[in-house]
């Protein structure tokens, strides 16, 4: 297949193209300077995007984003965090729809953040949206696919969870306070944690550009733990001591992430992998202890 891919230098894009290269798929990556020969070049800003490259394409992954985490939330960030997704794919979307030769998929990137705070509540891709910022930004993510899907783009909307994997993200964070001893759960720790290991996030994208799903779709492992859970699963992989709570009090001062602070450690979505289950998509990393010992290059006690 010919794949366009958006966000081919992330955590997740890099991996993706990896795979993809490897089993001999032609990669069209979507960058935003410095185009290689085959690439494409956009200006999300600008409205710019060079479409030259992207006829013929098979299918097309969209991953690009500003970081949740990438700073402060300060209003400036927040515009950023939205404008980012929401004008990216409209861009995107428009251009596809355009082209004489359109792209049976567009993968587009979502994440859990759609369902916002919601305790105990199991939640599949039925559920309506959480209140609050992450949530009005996923419901605009999503929106912004309203004209590939009108030019009969099959779409699905990828609505990520906590990807696990040591070069990065929430994991790769984690693992030097952890190893030093210094790890512990996030306020009383109840909280609920939907996560996906990083080759099962790719597995499942690979899976999605053939198989005949559309709409939304969660990437969450089928077992989501706690906080506490998550914690301690992660301590005794490392054989190391969680003792040291993360008071939600102290991650809000001003040295520490503030109002990111309840949206990333504090918030809780017990999300269900519905579709992709449904679908036939079989998970190589179920149980969240497996997961880490994989990643982690830990062997079972």
């Amino acid at each position: 297949m010919r794949i366009a891919v958006t966000g081919s230098s992330g955590l997740i894009g890099s991996a993706l193209v990896r795979s993809l290269e490897g089993d001999g798929h032609d990669l069209v990556r979507v960058v935003r300077s410095s185009p290689g020969p085959g690439d494409v070049r956009w200006d999300i800003d600008a409205g710019i995007i060079d479409t030259t490259n992207l006829a013929g394409v098979d299918a097309v992954v969209h991953l690009a984003g500003e970081g949740i985490a990438a700073g402060r939330w300060t209003e400036d960030h927040k515009r950023k965090v939205l404008e980012s997704r929401t004008k990216g794919t409209a861009l995107l979307s428009e251009a596809l729809a355009a082209l004489d030769r359109r792209p049976a998929a567009l993968l587009s990137g979502s994440a859990i953040g759609y369902y916002g705070d919601r305790d105990d509540t199991e939640l599949t891709e039925a559920s309506p949206p959480g209140n609050g910022f992450l949530p009005e930004v996923c419901r605009a993510w999503e929106a912004a696919t309203g004209m590939a899907e009108a030019a009969d783009i099959r779409v699905a909307h990828l609505r990520t969870g906590i990807v696990l994997s040591p070069a990065g993200g929430a994991l790769g964070k984690q693992l030097l306070p952890f190893k030093l001893g210094l790890g512990g759960r996030a306020g009383g720790g109840g909280q609920w944690m939907p996560w996906i290991s990083l080759d099962d996030e790719v597995r499942a994208i690979r899976f999605l550009l053939e198989a005949d799903v559309a709409g939304p779709v969660n990437l969450t492992a089928p077992r989501p733990v706690t906080n506490r859970e998550f914690t301690r699963t992660l301590g005794r992989v490392l054989g190391r001591p969680t003792v040291i709570p993360i008071p939600s009090a102290v991650a809000k001062l001003p040295a520490g992430i503030g109002p990111l602070a309840d949206n990333l450690l504090f918030s809780s979505a017990k999300v269900l992998p519905t579709v992709l289950t449904a679908a036939g998509f079989t998970f190589d990393h179920t149980e969240l202890e497996g997961a880490l010992r994989d990643l982690l290059d830990r062997p079972a006690a």
